[in-house]
């Protein structure tokens, strides 16, 4: 079993960056350079907005996502972002969500590193989790089934009281033994409790995205995992 997450923090040009010092025997601003030849970085095939790749190092093997704006924001700044201090970088909150979960037990990659690069009242940033090996996307691997692992997942990080925002069929992956994993928590939130409300918002989004990915076969599927999900929200209680 690994230690504990040791959170330590390091000054860098025009920026810093937050680390677990227990995975990383050395930090730098070099961690986050897809272009250094000791990363060995290969660029991730899907999802990343062609700003993510796999990455390894005697941390072991990673993935280094660099935050890239979508949608029509992009047009105007694809990688900056209005500076509201430190802990507001998109960086720094993932990474503190993700310390937060990895702590709780849940299925979440081990946090690595997280930095910023600030500008006057812009700034860009960069993270890097623990690359889960030997996983599929949930949308390649429907006709398995899943539901159960699926909902059981969702459930427990809901139970935490996080809000994924962006839980698609890509952010869910399949382990070989059926272990499901939730990655991508970008713009993520972590409440004291989380509402019925939101849990079914992050349930329907997750059904758009299936049926977006297998039509009406994500649908069926998507019926299927809400019902697990149901039996599980009512053992504990919830309506």
């Amino acid at each position: 079993m690994k230690p504990a997450i040791r959170v330590r923090e390091l000054a860098l040009d025009a920026g810093a960056m937050r680390y677990d010092a227990n995975s990383l025997p050395a930090a730098g601003g070099f961690l986050f350079d897809p272009l250094r030849p000791e990363l060995a970085a290969e660029p991730v095939a899907h999802g990343g907005r062609q700003a993510a790749w796999f990455v390894s190092g005697e941390f072991g093997a990673a993935v280094l996502r660099h935050y890239k704006r979508g949608g029509l924001m992009a047009r105007l700044s694809n990688r900056h972002y209005v500076w509201t201090g430190a802990d507001a970088t998109r960086s720094y909150a993932e990474f503190d969500l993700l310390h937060f979960m990895h702590d709780a037990g849940l299925p979440v990659p081990r946090p690595l590193a997280a930095a910023y690069w600030r500008r006057g009242l812009l700034y860009r940033a960069a993270i890097m989790v623990e690359r889960l090996l030997d996983v599929q996307a949930l949308a390649r691997v429907l006709d398995e089934g899943h539901q159960q692992s699926v909902a059981e997942a969702v459930f427990a990080v809901h139970e935490a009281g996080v809000w994924h925002a962006d839980l698609n069929a890509y952010n869910v992956l399949v382990d070989a033994s059926g272990k499901s994993w939730l990655i991508d928590f970008d713009k993520g939130r972590r409440h004291e409790v989380l509402s019925d409300e939101l849990r079914y918002a992050n349930l329907l989004r997750l059904r758009r995205s299936l049926v977006k990915v297998a039509g009406e076969k994500g649908w069926k599927w998507w019926e299927e995992l809400d019902h697990a999900y149901s039996l599980l929200a009512r053992s504990k209680g919830h309506i």
